[in-house]
């Protein structure tokens, strides 16, 4: 039996909230820096934490599926496409005696959405299977 809920995926809420609690801290590093380069190198700790942060928490949820189709969630707005115009499958890639898997939506008009586990909060292949028990028919 195919599911018609609606199903959302999304960087786990509490890594997005260590990520700022690492970025208030590394901005309280950088105040007590004494040296220039102390701060600038804390400063660009400061930089990548904070835009980290802000990504996992402006892009919730990265993935929403429903009867519709499929929406991904980015820094420049929401992309939907229908189920005819988009197919689901992961890959899997072994670098540096690591493997990891991905999700990949492979849409009609050549657009190529890869989401890792750490956008998903959920295993990528489990992830695919939920979504292919939604495509109709």
């Amino acid at each position: 039996m195919r599911s018609q809920i609606s199903r959302e995926w999304s960087t786990p809420v509490g890594l997005a909230a260590s990520g700022w609690v690492l970025t208030a801290a590394a901005v309280a590093w950088w105040l007590l820096s004494g040296s220039a380069p102390d701060r600038l190198f804390v400063g660009a700790v400061v930089v990548v934490l904070a835009a980290a942060s802000a990504y996992a928490t402006l892009c919730r949820p990265r993935l929403s599926a429903d009867a519709a189709g499929i929406t991904v969630r980015g820094l420049r707005g929401r992309r939907s496409w229908p189920w005819a115009a988009v197919t689901v499958r992961t890959e899997r890639s072994s670098r540096l005696g690591r493997t990891v898997e991905v999700l990949v939506l492979d849409t009609a008009d050549d657009e190529l959405v890869v989401l890792t586990r750490l956008e998903l909060g959920a295993d990528p292949v489990e992830v695919a299977d939920a979504l292919n028990a939604m495509r109709p028919g």
